[in-house]
C-alpha cells in the first residue's frame, strides 16, 4: 500500500516503540473500562451447571479441533463426525478415545445426548449443517463464513428465526478486546464522523494444474462435496485447500472478510447499496479458482465508502474526519487510543452488546467476560440470549463479502437494494445469489 503523507495520527506502519507502549497502556485501560471490577485474571472458569451439556462436533481436521478443545471447558465431548476416517479417528484420540464416531453427520444429529453442534466442515457446508442441527433441536456454534451463497442466508435466517435454538457464528473478532474497542471508539466520535474504511488481507495462492487422483479409502469424496458439483477427486480440492476454490467457498474475501468486514459493518452501522470491484481470475484447469490481486469499494447507504484488498498488513483501518484508527489481532492504534488515558470511554458508552459473559459471578472482574466467544456461546444457551456474532449480522457480513466476488466475478459494479436484499438492474449478477444444488444436498 502507498505510504500516507505525514499526518499527526499514526498510520499502522508507522507506530514507534514509545506510541505502541502507549496504545498498549491505553487499551489495557479501555479493557478495563469493558469490566465492572478490575481482576485482570484470564484463567478458563467452567460453567457453573450441575448437569454439563453434550458437545458434538461436524469437521473436525484444525479449526474443528479448536473449537472442540474451546467447548471442552462448559460440555462434554460425546460424539465428533467427519468424512475422513482418519481425521475423525485422531480426534477420537484427542479428546478422551470415549465420544462416538460418525462418516456421516446426520447420524450425529439423531444422537439424544447431543445438546449442542459445533459445525467446523467446509464453508460449502455451513448452511445445511446449521438448518439440519436446528430443526433437530441443538444449539449452534457455526464457524465463519456462514453461508455459501446470499440466498443461503435468507433460508438460514427463516429457519433459526422460526426456532428457539441459539446460533453463535465463530467471527470471534467480535469478542475480542481491540475490536470491540475499536468499534466503540468510532460509533462514539472519537474519529470524528466516520468516512472510510479500509479492509486489508493478504493475497489469495494460485496454484495448478492439480493431477486427478483415485479416491482415498478412507475418505468419503461424494459426501464432502455436498451440493457442489460431482467433479473428480484432486487432493488439492478438500482439507484446508478448499479455500482456493470458488466451488466450495470465495477466497480470502470470505475467510478473511468474514472477519474483518464484519467488524468494519459494526462499525459503520449501515448497509452497501453500490459494489465496484478489480481483479484477476486465474484461468487454469483443474487449478484454484479465487480472484488474485483484488479489490472491492463498498459505498454504504450512510455514505461510508468500505474498501477491502489483498495488498497490505492484515487489520482495518478506520479514518474519520477527526483522525484515524487501525485494528488487527496484535493492536488497536492511533492518537485516539492514545487519547484514552486522559480522556477514558466510560463504562456506559461501551453499548454494542448488552451481555457480555459478566451475568456469571464466578466471571465477574474476569477478562474472559469479554474475550471468550465461545464463554459467551454457552452462557447465552443458558440464558437463551442472542450471542454476540449473532446471525443475523453474520449474514449481512458475509453478503457483502460474497457481493464483492459476485462484483469481481462479473467485472461489474453492483446495484445493491439493502432492503430487499437483491442485486437491481443485473439479471446475470443476481442469478449469482444463488447456486445449483446437487440433489440430495439442497439448502432449503
Amino acid at each position: 500500500m502507498k505510504q500516507p503523507a505525514p499526518n499527526p495520527d499514526p498510520s499502522p506502519t508507522t507506530l514507534n516503540r514509545r506510541e505502541l507502549a502507549v496504545g498498549v497502556s491505553a487499551v489495557a485501560a479501555a479493557a478495563m473500562a469493558l469490566r465492572p471490577h478490575d481482576s485482570l485474571a484470564a484463567e478458563s472458569v467452567p460453567t457453573a451447571r450441575v448437569e454439563r451439556l453434550g458437545v458434538a462436533t461436524i469437521g473436525l481436521r484444525y479449526q474443528g479441533s479448536v473449537i472442540t478443545r474451546e467447548a471442552e471447558k462448559y460440555g462434554d465431548i460425546v460424539a465428533l463426525a467427519d468424512v475422513d476416517r482418519h481425521v475423525r479417528e485422531q480426534a477420537r484420540a484427542s479428546f478422551g478415545s470415549t465420544p462416538r464416531i460418525f462418516e456421516d453427520y446426520r447420524d450425529l444429529l439423531a444422537r439424544k445426548d447431543v445438546d449442542v453442534v459445533l459445525i467446523g466442515a467446509p464453508d460449502h457446508w455451513h448452511s445445511k449443517m446449521l438448518i439440519d442441527a436446528t430443526r433437530a433441536g441443538k444449539d449452534v456454534y457455526c464457524e465463519k463464513p456462514l453461508t455459501l451463497t446470499i440466498d443461503e442466508g435468507k433460508v438460514l435466517r427463516d429457519v433459526v428465526g422460526s426456532s428457539d435454538r441459539v446460533v453463535q457464528v465463530g467471527t470471534w473478532q467480535r469478542s475480542d478486546h481491540r475490536f470491540r474497542l475499536a468499534v466503540e471508539m468510532v460509533r462514539g466520535g472519537r474519529i470524528g464522523k466516520l468516512r472510510k474504511v479500509t479492509c486489508a488481507t493478504s493475497k489469495n495462492p494460485t496454484g495448478g494444474p492439480f493431477q486427478t487422483a483415485p479416491v482415498p479409502s478412507h475418505f468419503n469424496w461424494d459426501l464432502w462435496q455436498g451440493q457442489t458439483p460431482d467433479v473428480p477427486y484432486i487432493p488439492e480440492r478438500s482439507h484446508y485447500t478448499f479455500r482456493w476454490w470458488y466451488e466450495y467457498s470465495g477466497g480470502k474475501v470470505t475467510d478473511w472478510g468474514a472477519h474483518h468486514v464484519d467488524i468494519a459493518q459494526w462499525a459503520i452501522d449501515s448497509y452497501p447499496v453500490e459494489i465496484a470491484s478489480q481483479a484477476n481470475l486465474p484461468d487454469v484447469e483443474n487449478g484454484y479458482n479465487v480472484a488474485t490481486d483484488f479489490s472491492a469499494t463498498f459505498k454504504y447507504a450512510n455514505g461510508v465508502e468500505l474498501e477491502i484488498n489483498d495488498t497490505g498488513r492484515s487489520g482495518i483501518l478506520f479514518e474519520g474526519d477527526g483522525g484515524r484508527l487501525f485494528v488487527n489481532r496484535g493492536t488497536v492504534a492511533g492518537v485516539a487510543v492514545d487519547q484514552l488515558e486522559s480522556n477514558p470511554l466510560p463504562r456506559e458508552a461501551f453499548q454494542l452488546y448488552d451481555f457480555d459473559n459478566l451475568q456469571r459471578p464466578e466471571r465477574v472482574g474476569k477478562i474472559e467476560a469479554i474475550t471468550n466467544h465461545m464463554g459467551n456461546f454457552f452462557d447465552c444457551i443458558e440464558t437463551r440470549k442472542q450471542p454476540i456474532s449473532d446471525l443475523e449480522s453474520q449474514h449481512r457480513s458475509v453478503t457483502s463479502c460474497h457481493l464483492a466476488n459476485i462484483s469481481m466475478r462479473t467485472g461489474r459494479t453492483i446495484r445493491w437494494d439493502p432492503q430487499a436484499e437483491q442485486i437491481l438492474d443485473d439479471p446475470q449478477a443476481a442469478a449469482m445469489q444463488s447456486r445449483d444444488q446437487r440433489s440430495g444436498f439442497e439448502v432449503a
